[in-house]
C-alpha cells in the first residue's frame, strides 16, 4: 500500500518563500489575510504553565508502573520453568523428574546417589531459602541477616557450638552415608550455579548464596536434638522455683512418679540468677525455633486392616509457618524399588515415609537426654573436677549483626559441655552453669541410621536401622509388608551415676556423671503385639518405676487415649479412616476438666449464659462452636489463679495440662485457696468471660472458636514487610487445641501456631499406597502458585495420594 500525505494548507504564494503581507503590516483583505493572522497569534500565543504539571504526573505514574514490572520481571525469574533442563556432572545416567498437579516431583534414577543429587536440586529449585534459614540458624548467623531481632538465638548456638560438631560428625560417618551427603550438596550448588541470586526471591536483595556443604545438611538434626530434648530449661525452671515452694508444692508443678534420688538444693545458684539465664536464652513464642514438641504414630497389622496389608499414620507436630518443614517425593529405582513421603530440605534421606515393603514415623519420646551441672570455679579460667584443676576449653565467636556493628562472645567448655550461665551478662558467681545433650555427644550416626531405615525392607532390618540414630530421641513406628508392626526407641539416653535429671546437679565431684548411654536393646521397644495395634502421642512408654529409667517428666496421655478409643471403634480400618483420626478434634482432656468448671452454681450474666452452653458440650474443638473458647480461656485464668494462691512468681512457670488435671484430685486442694477449687473455677469463669465480652459481644451463644484459632503460616522474613506480609500470608480458622489429635498448639492469643505441618498415612497393600498432605504447598518461593495450593486441603482434614500414576503438569530433565 502506498504511503500518503495531506495537501498543505498554506495559501499560495507562501509556498515559494514570498511575503503576502504589504509593507506597513496590514494584511490585504480576504482569506489570506486571516489565516497568517491566527498563525501569527499561535505564534506569539505563551506556553501552557499546565503543561509541565501535566508530563510530571505521567512520569509520577509511569516510574512507579516501571518500577513494578522491573519487579515483577526479577521475580518471575526466581520460578522454574515447566519443562527444564540441567547438566549435572557426577550422575551416572540421565535423571527424569515429573511433578503433579500439586508441585509433588515423581523422580526415577539408577542409583541412589543419582537420587540423592536429584533431591538437591529439587530442594535448591523449590526451598533453597528455607535450607539457608535452617543452616543460619543451626550456624548462629541469623543476625547476618535478621538485625539484632535473632542475637539471642545465635548467641545460644554459637554457644552450643553445633556447627563444629555437625563437621566433625560428618567424618566420623560411614563412607557411604558421607557419600550421600556430598553427592546431595552437587545437586544443590549445580542449581545454585546456575540461577544464582535468582535461586529463590529473596536472595535478588541478600545475593548468592553460599555452596551448600555436607555437614550442613547435618544442621538439620542438630537443631531437632537441641529443641526436641528441652529438658535442660525445666531443670533451670525448676530450681529457680525450688527457693520459693516447698518440696511437695514443686513436684505437683510436674506431677510424676515417685523417682528418688533428687540432689541436695543447697548449692544452687540463686534464684534471681537461674532467671536471669532463662531469660538469656531463646524461649519459643518469641525466637525459639521450635516449641516443645508433640506428634502422633499409630499402625494395625493386617488383622486389624481393611485393604489386607499392615496400615501406619504419622503426624508430626512441630512449628507452622510458611512454607511448611516438610516437603514431599517419590523416588524410583530399577528393579521395583521406590521411595514415597516427606523429606526435609536440607537432608538427602526420606524422614518419614515408604518404600516398597517397610513404612516408617516418629514421635518424639521426650526422655530426658539433657543435664545441667552446676561447675565450682577454680581461678579465672579453670574448674574444679574430682581428679582436680583443668582449664576451659574457650573459643572466640564472632556475630555479624546487620545494621549493627560485630558482637564478639567468649564461649567456655567443661567436661560436662557449654557453660551456658556465660549468656547471661551477670553470671553466678563462683559457679557456672554448664549443659551436657546427648545430641551434642560426639559421633552422631543420625545420617547413617536414616540411610539405613530407607534401605530397610523388615521390621528386624528397621531395629537395626534405629540403633544407628544416636539423636534425638525418638519412637520409630514402623510396619512391613509381611504385616510386621513394631515401635523402636531410638537415641543415646544417659546413664546417671544418680539422681533422675530433674535439678541441675553438682559437677565438682562426680557424683551425677553419666556414666555411658543405655544400651539400645535395653529399651522398652515393642514389636509384635497380640492386640495388632501399636500407638504413641508422646505419653509415657513404659508404666512408672520400670527400668531403664528414661526420665522423671511425662506428657498427659489424653491424645493417645482418645486415638485408642477411636482404633477400638471398628475391628478393622482402612486409610481413609485413619485420615479421619488424624483430623479428629475431640479434647478428652476438656471432657475430664468439665465437671470442675459447671460444679460452682450458676453464675448470672453472662457468665452463667456462658456457663449454660457447657453443659451440653462434648468436648470438640471445632471453629464453628463457643464452647472451645470459653474452656481454654477459664482454664487459662483456672491456671494463673491457682499458681497466684500457690505463691508461684508471676511468669515463672508456664501451666500445663497435668498441672490442670491436678486441681481435680485432693491433692490440688492446697493451690485453690480457702474457698476451694471450686470457688476457685468460678472465680475463672467470670474473669474469662469478662476478657471476652468486650471483644465478642454479651451473647456467648455467637462466639466462635475460629474467631481466634486460627492458623497463620507466614514467611519468616517478609512477614515483617507491610502490605507484602498480608498479601503472603496464608491464614484460615482451624479445628483443634494442645491436647486434640489434631493438634491446634497455641500462642496466647489463642491462635494456631504449632501442629500437623505433616499428614500422612501409608497402606503396605499396595505400592500406591501413600496418601498426605502438608501444611502449605511445595513451593518456598512466596510467588509460585504452590505457595499455598494445599492448605485448603490440610485445613479440612485431608490427605491426598501422591504415585506413579498421577497426571504430569511439569518436568525437569538431569543430565550427565
Amino acid at each position: 500500500m502506498a504511503l500518503t500525505t495531506r495537501p498543505s494548507r498554506i495559501p499560495r504564494g507562501a509556498q515559494d518563500g514570498q511575503s503576502r503581507i504589504p509593507e506597513g503590516g496590514a494584511p490585504p483583505p480576504g482569506r489570506p489575510g486571516r489565516v497568517r493572522g491566527r498563525l501569527a497569534r499561535w505564534r506569539r500565543r505563551p506556553r501552557s504553565p499546565w503543561r509541565w504539571l501535566w508530563r510530571g504526573l505521567a512520569l509520577l505514574v509511569a516510574l512507579p508502573v516501571l518500577a513494578a514490572a522491573g519487579i515483577a520481571a526479577l521475580l518471575w525469574a526466581t520460578l522454574p520453568a515447566e519443562v527444564e533442563a540441567l547438566r549435572l556432572p557426577g550422575l551416572s545416567a540421565p535423571v527424569e523428574i515429573d511433578f503433579d498437579p500439586r508441585g509433588v516431583p515423581r523422580i526415577r534414577a539408577r542409583t541412589e546417589r543419582d537420587a540423592a543429587m536429584a533431591l538437591g536440586v529439587l530442594h535448591a529449585r523449590d526451598r533453597l531459602f528455607q535450607m539457608e534459614m535452617t543452616r543460619r540458624n543451626g550456624a548462629g548467623r541469623l543476625s547476618e541477616i535478621a538485625g539484632p531481632a535473632t542475637l539471642r538465638l545465635d548467641r545460644t548456638m554459637r554457644t552450643l557450638g553445633l556447627q563444629e560438631r555437625a563437621r566433625a560428625d560428618l567424618v566420623a560417618l560411614p563412607p557411604e552415608a558421607r557419600d550421600m551427603l556430598e553427592a546431595y550438596a552437587d545437586g544443590v550448588n549445580a542449581w545454585i550455579k546456575t540461577h544464582g541470586r535468582f535461586a529463590a526471591p529473596e536472595f535478588i536483595p541478600l545475593g548468592q548464596p553460599e555452596p551448600w556443604r555436607a555437614a550442613d545438611s547435618l544442621l538439620w538434626g542438630k537443631i531437632m536434638g537441641v529443641w526436641l530434648s528441652g529438658n535442660w530449661r525445666t531443670e533451670v525452671e525448676r530450681a529457680r522455683l525450688a527457693a520459693v515452694l516447698p518440696p511437695e508444692r514443686l513436684a505437683e508443678l510436674w506431677p510424676s512418679d515417685d523417682s528418688p534420688g533428687r540432689p541436695d538444693l543447697a548449692f544452687l545458684p540463686p534464684p534471681e540468677r537461674l532467671a536471669g539465664l532463662l531469660d538469656a536464652t531463646p524461649r519459643w513464642g518469641e525466637d525459639a525455633p521450635l516449641p516443645p514438641s508433640a506428634s502422633n504414630a499409630w499402625a494395625v497389622a493386617p488383622a486389624r486392616s481393611a485393604t489386607g496389608g499392615a496400615l501406619l499414620a504419622s503426624d508430626p507436630h512441630l512449628a507452622l509457618g510458611a512454607p511448611a518443614l516438610w516437603y514431599l517425593a517419590r523416588i524410583e529405582l530399577p528393579g521395583g524399588r521406590f521411595l514415597a513421603g516427606a523429606t526435609a530440605p536440607g537432608v538427602p534421606m526420606m524422614v518419614i515415609g515408604r518404600n516398597e515393603r517397610l513404612a516408617w514415623g516418629f514421635t518424639t519420646t521426650h526422655s530426658d537426654t539433657q543435664d545441667v551441672f552446676v561447675e565450682r570455679l577454680a581461678g579465672d579460667d579453670a574448674y574444679e573436677t574430682p581428679e582436680g584443676r583443668r582449664p576451659f576449653a574457650v573459643r572466640e565467636e564472632r556475630i555479624g549483626v546487620r545494621g549493627g556493628p560485630d558482637v564478639v562472645i567468649r564461649v567456655r567448655e567443661t567436661r560436662h559441655g557449654p557453660v551456658l550461665s556465660d549468656l547471661d551478662e551477670r553470671p553466678p558467681e563462683g559457679q557456672v552453669l554448664a549443659v551436657s545433650m546427648a545430641s551434642l555427644a560426639p559421633a552422631d550416626t543420625q545420617a547413617a541410621g536414616l540411610l539405613a531405615l530407607n534401605r530397610a525392607g523388615s521390621v528386624p532390618e528397621a531395629r537395626a536401622a534405629a540403633a544407628l540414630i544416636a539423636s534425638p530421641a525418638q519412637n520409630l513406628m514402623v510396619a512391613d509388608t509381611a504385616g510386621g508392626i513394631a515401635m523402636f526407641l531410638t537415641g543415646r539416653t544417659p546413664v546417671r551415676a544418680a539422681g533422675d535429671g530433674s535439678l541441675p546437679a553438682p559437677g565438682w565431684d562426680g557424683s551425677h556423671d553419666w556414666r555411658g548411654w543405655v544400651p539400645f536393646d535395653a529399651m522398652p521397644h515393642a514389636e509384635a503385639p497380640a492386640s495388632g495395634v501399636l500407638a504413641n502421642a508422646n505419653n509415657r512408654v513404659q508404666p512408672a518405676g520400670h527400668e531403664p529409667f528414661l526420665g522423671r517428666d511425662w506428657f498427659g496421655d489424653w491424645r493417645f487415649r482418645r486415638i485408642g478409643e477411636m482404633l477400638r471403634e471398628r475391628p478393622r480400618h482402612a486409610p481413609a479412616d485413619f485420615a479421619a483420626m488424624q483430623a479428629d478434634a475431640i479434647s478428652l482432656h476438656a471432657r475430664e476438666m468439665l465437671p470442675l468448671l459447671l460444679a460452682p452454681p450458676r453464675p448470672e450474666g453472662v457468665a452463667g449464659a456462658a456457663r449454660d452452653l457447657m453443659g451440653r458440650w462434648d468436648g470438640a474443638m471445632l471453629p464453628g462452636l463457643p464452647q472451645p473458647l470459653v474452656f481454654n480461656a477459664w482454664a487459662r485464668e483456672l491456671g494463673r489463679l491457682a499458681l497466684a494462691e500457690g505463691g508461684v512468681p508471676e511468669g515463672a512457670f508456664v501451666v500445663g495440662p497435668e498441672f490442670l488435671r491436678l486441681l481435680l484430685s485432693p491433692a490440688g486442694a492446697a493451690w485453690c485457696g480457702a474457698g476451694g477449687c471450686e470457688a476457685l473455677s468460678a472465680r475463672a469463669l467470670e474473669a474469662a468471660v469478662a476478657a471476652l465480652e468486650p471483644r465478642f459481644g454479651p451473647d456467648p451463644s455467637a462466639w466462635r472458636w475460629g474467631a481466634v484459632h486460627r492458623v497463620r503460616l507466614e514467611h519468616p522474613l517478609l512477614r515483617f514487610v507491610p502490605v507484602l506480609a498480608d498479601w503472603l500470608r496464608i491464614e484460615a480458622p482451624t479445628p483443634g487445641d494442645n491436647e486434640t489429635v489434631n493438634r491446634g498448639g497455641m500462642a496466647r492469643d489463642f491462635s494456631h501456631v504449632h501442629g500437623p505441618g505433616l499428614r500422612i498415612v501409608m497402606d503396605l497393600s499396595t505400592p500406591e499406597g501413600v496418601l498426605a498432605a502438608i501444611a502449605t504447598g511445595q513451593s518456598g518461593n512466596p510467588f509460585s502458585r504452590h505457595w499455598g495450593d494445599m492448605n485448603e486441603g490440610w485445613v479440612a482434614g485431608r490427605v491426598e495420594p501422591f504415585g506413579a500414576k498421577a497426571r504430569v503438569t511439569a518436568r525437569l530433565g538431569l543430565r550427565p
